[in-house]
């Protein structure tokens, strides 16, 4: 399958400095397809960039914004110029790698990457000093906020004007308070984050150094021989046959994107975690509902998988329909990640829905949008050459407006689901998007699935659902820690002492349904 960066063949041949002959041309036409092959598409890099407007929160990494340069730099010669440079210059030097695994460190301000650099005045132009001392700017959305240390009017005698962050920790480079006294007098609360933001620092950096990133490297179709093995993200890469990842930042890198098919995976699967006995996180009515999607869940054994060849069973089921709403950055990842899902159900139909004003956002390419016809009424975005397996609309529009036009009626329980990734169901700023909607999605009966940045996250959005629709849903996965969360952690350019991972935690409800018993009249 074609992946997004050099292949381990291809890079073999620029190491070793072989001597391309020039009566080999279909040889070096065949590397240069190759080149190609493993060039990343630079529009899902923007779009992990994006600040989130629903909870003033970066969706996943800023960091992953800052990957258009490396796949800039990695585009910018062609192979075969490099091979002939190889031929001329002797041993192959691999000038692209900017940074190497031990020089990953360098402050935001100090940063050899230019982006990284502009991120730096970002965060001193926007984000403010946390010392207690200075006077809140806006209102704490936690107990961990920084902001819920300070003064709580700017009146107060004793407290500071707001000021922004301009100083640097020295020992994660990040910048953090407005002076070195006040990194001084709060260091130790600045401690209990630094060794994460030095983390976040030397994986940012990984991803401009340059090199190549075999880690995404993404294996094809599964053999009906080997069964998945869901229980960490360790033993998913092994049985997936995915290449060995042996270090921890590349681990974190890849999971970064696959967190977001695998968290659906891993609820839909029938060998799924959350049903082991316990660790058992599915509800009676989650059972029911999950266990209930004939076609998502793959026969493990190849004999059953020869039955439903059949004749009698020659019909394909349906597909299964995944809606994604408030669609931001993940509509726009890789195609190459997605189609890990349709690889975890080989023998099912997958249509995936993305839907959000968002969900367009930094896909240049694919400008501009569908005109609105009446076979088209909501301009999707179609994209059917995915495999023969899966299809994936987008519409740029929003779900209830959808919903009142019956455009998706009906909607099946068994095979639909909808997909929630950082809703920021009760945020603040963002749970006025989500009141016509919540009524509707729980009028489906459709297994919804929610997940969210950080524990308080998760809990507050639990909370508003539970006093906007009281009595009025069943939690079919209970709340917790996802276990195919993000490893890679990322910080809020807006405020760098908020740090959380992509889909850090994860549940499910799902509108009650009332059960009729039929009874006999005496």
């Amino acid at each position: 399958m074609t992946t997004g960066y050099t292949c381990a063949q291809c890079l073999q041949v620029l190491r070793q400095g072989v001597r391309v002959s020039t009566h080999t041309p279909a040889r070096l036409q065949s590397l240069s397809h190759a080149r190609r092959r493993c060039a990343i598409s630079p529009s899902w890099t923007r779009s992990f960039g994006s600040e989130r407007s629903n909870n003033n929160r970066p969706l996943g990494a800023n960091a992953f914004e800052q990957t258009k340069n490396v796949s800039a730099k990695s585009q910018s010669p062609t192979l075969s110029q490099k091979a002939s440079a190889s031929t001329s210059t002797g041993p192959s030097v691999d000038t692209r790698a900017l940074l190497k695994s031990d020089n990953l460190f360098h402050s935001f301000s100090n940063s050899p990457s230019p982006a990284i650099r502009q991120r730096a005045a970002f965060i001193k132009q926007n984000a403010f000093c946390p010392h207690p001392d200075h006077a809140q700017t806006r209102a704490p959305v936690s107990p961990h906020d920084p902001e819920s240390r300070k003064a709580q009017t700017a009146g107060e005698s004793t407290s500071l004007p707001p000021a922004h962050s301009h100083f640097e920790c020295p020992d994660c480079g990040v910048p953090v308070y407005c002076s070195e006294g006040h990194w001084m007098d709060d260091f130790e609360a600045h401690l209990e984050i630094c060794d994460t933001l030095r983390q976040i620092n030397e994986d940012d950096h990984d991803l401009q150094s340059g090199r190549f990133f075999p880690e995404f490297n993404y294996p094809g179709v599964q053999d009906d021989n080997y069964v998945v093995n869901m229980t960490n993200w360790d033993t998913l890469m092994y049985t997936r046959e995915f290449d060995a990842v042996n270090d921890d930042r590349s681990m974190r890198q890849v999971t970064r994107m696959l967190t977001y098919p695998q968290t659906i995976a891993s609820v839909l699967h029938e060998l799924s975690p959350y049903s082991i006995r316990g660790k058992d996180r599915l509800t009676p009515e989650g059972l029911k509902s999950v266990s209930g999607i004939p076609s998502a869940t793959p026969s493990t054994h190849p004999e059953q998988a020869k039955t439903s060849t059949s004749k009698a069973s020659a019909s394909k089921p349906p597909p299964i329909r995944i809606f994604i709403l408030g669609a931001r950055a993940e509509s726009s990842l890789p195609r190459d990640v997605w189609l890990q899902l349709q690889y975890m159900f080989p023998r099912s139909l997958i249509h995936l829905v993305f839907i959000g004003p968002e969900s367009m956002s930094n896909r240049d390419a694919e400008f501009p949008l569908p005109e609105r016809t009446p076979a088209n009424p909501f301009g999707g975005i179609v994209e059917d050459r995915l495999g023969g397996q899966m299809k994936i609309t987008t519409y740029v529009d929003y779900f209830h407006t959808m919903y009142q036009a019956q455009y998706f009626q009906p909607f099946d329980p068994y095979l639909d689901v909808f997909m929630l990734f950082h809703p920021g169901l009760g945020h603040p700023a963002s749970s006025h998007e989500w009141e016509e909607t919540l009524p509707q999605l729980l009028e489906t009966k459709v297994p919804i699935l929610c997940t969210g940045y950080t524990q308080w996250d998760m809990e507050r959005d639990i909370k508003w659902v539970g006093e906007k629709c009281k009595g009025e849903f069943d939690m079919l996965l209970e709340p917790g820690e996802n276990i195919f969360r993000s490893l890679r952690w990322d910080l809020n350019d807006m405020d760098p002492h908020d740090i959380s991972c992509g889909n850090w935690g994860l549940w499910g409800f799902r509108g009650k349904r009332y059960e009729a018993a039929m009874s006999e009249k005496e």
